[in-house]
């Protein structure tokens, strides 16, 4: 079955969803499927990579995104489509190729679209006159959920399915429950490379470059943009330093924001390490495992990738309480209101615990979701097999060797 995977947010720098297109289309050629995934880039070119086909459409930059693209004619990835025949059709966007779902259904291929982000927290987050740290004003409270509302009444009815990752994904659309028919929509979370990201990436050298003197490392792995409200992380870490707790904050992301943040930790007497985007996905296991507690603040996430690498990793993870993390963290870390106080106290809660306990902890949430897992669930959900396809007669199989 050929199965071609559509995505805006997909950049050389960019994190959740390409991390998920990717681990996916590696679950379903394992399974004897064919994946295709169709992405904008500079220039129209086709390249592989692990043995799946990425497509990518001319495409140009999106203004105040540094490395993303958006894809403004879509015509050319429907041109795309008709070329590639796809036997389902997959669509991680909700701006610019929500019409893929009206192509599927004249081609009489099933389709389905991801649910990666809630438009109402998005829309709060970049309302005029939200701020600089992104918190939105009463206009934008009120009117975001309605603007959100409409935009999905008209658009998710193109598809089949829709998928959200988490119950808090699910929320913005079952509030449009009653009010209009929508298509099925299905909980499928996303997993973690349980082999990359484990304990053992923890870093004794690396520790000692990142806190010289000993101090707590707490650290932040995420794109510096203001919904993602990483000022949250600074002000809280702030709060520990002025209460004399020996801590180092360490964050990992580019972004627009970083000169406001860096600004921000300075005013603030916070030492951090500012790193930049870490392009090894090795270089950021060592990372997570290394941290003693990572700190997710965005209060619209809708699953965190990064946190869940962390908590495989070993290592525990605070977020905010009005995001879907909660769901996926478990008691393997703490949950609080998205304010710095309280972030600051879930840290303090986080850092008294039994440091052995809270990484076995973090392991064992971890554990509990697997791309394995996913990918069986999306193909259920495609009618397609799910095993892995047998070795040929006569083929040996090697499976270690002494």
């Amino acid at each position: 079955m050929r199965i071609v995977h559509v995505a805006n947010a997909y950049a050389p720098r960019s994190g959740g969803i390409r991390t998920a297109m990717h681990a996916l289309a590696g679950e379903y050629r394992a399974r004897g499927h064919e994946p295709v995934l169709v992405v904008p880039g500079p220039t129209a070119r086709v390249r592989d990579a692990d043995g799946v086909r990425v497509v990518e459409v001319a495409a140009p930059p999106v203004p105040g995104a540094p490395g993303y693209r958006m894809v403004v004619r879509p015509g050319a990835v429907r041109d795309l489509l008709d070329t590639l025949e796809p036997d389902r059709l997959e669509v991680s966007d909700r701006a610019s190729l929500t019409g893929l779902g009206l192509w599927a259904r004249d081609a009489g291929v099933p389709s389905l679209a991801f649910l990666h982000e809630r438009l109402d927290g998005v829309l709060a987050a970049f309302w005029p006159g939200a701020g600089s740290g992104a918190r939105p004003g009463p206009v934008g409270r009120r009117l975001a959920p309605a603007v959100a509302d409409a935009w999905n009444a008209a658009t998710l009815t193109r598809f089949d399915r829709l998928v959200a990752t988490t119950q808090f994904a699910a929320g913005e659309v079952e509030r449009l429950a009653g009010r209009r028919i929508l298509p099925p929509l299905h909980r499928v979370p996303l997993g973690v490379d349980l082999d990359r990201f484990t304990p053992d990436r923890f870093d004794a050298g690396l520790r000692r470059r990142l806190a010289p003197h000993g101090e707590a490392v707490v650290l932040v792995v995420s794109r510096l943009s203001r919904e993602k409200r990483v000022d949250l992380a600074v002000e809280a870490v702030g709060r520990l330093v002025a209460d004399g707790v020996a801590v180092r904050l360490v964050v990992a992301g580019s972004g627009p924001q970083l000169r406001r943040l860096r600004a921000r930790a300075s005013a603030r007497g916070v030492d951090a390490r500012f790193l930049g985007f870490v392009p090894d996905r090795d270089d950021v296991a060592a990372l997570l495992a290394t941290a003693d507690v990572v700190v997710a603040p965005g209060p619209v996430e809708t699953f965190g990738l990064a946190a869940l690498e962390a908590l495989a990793c070993g290592t525990p993870v605070v977020c905010s309480t009005t995001s879907a993390l909660p769901e996926v963290v478990g008691a393997a870390g703490a949950a609080a209101a998205p304010e710095p106080a309280a972030l600051e106290l879930a840290v303090r809660v986080v850092l008294d615990r039994d440091a052995r306990e809270r990484r076995r902890t973090a392991r064992e949430r971890a554990e509990l979701f697997g791309w394995a897992a996913s990918a069986k669930a999306m193909l259920r959900l495609h009618g397609a097999d799910v095993r892995a396809p047998a070795p040929a007669r006569g083929a040996v199989v090697v499976r270690g060797a002494r």
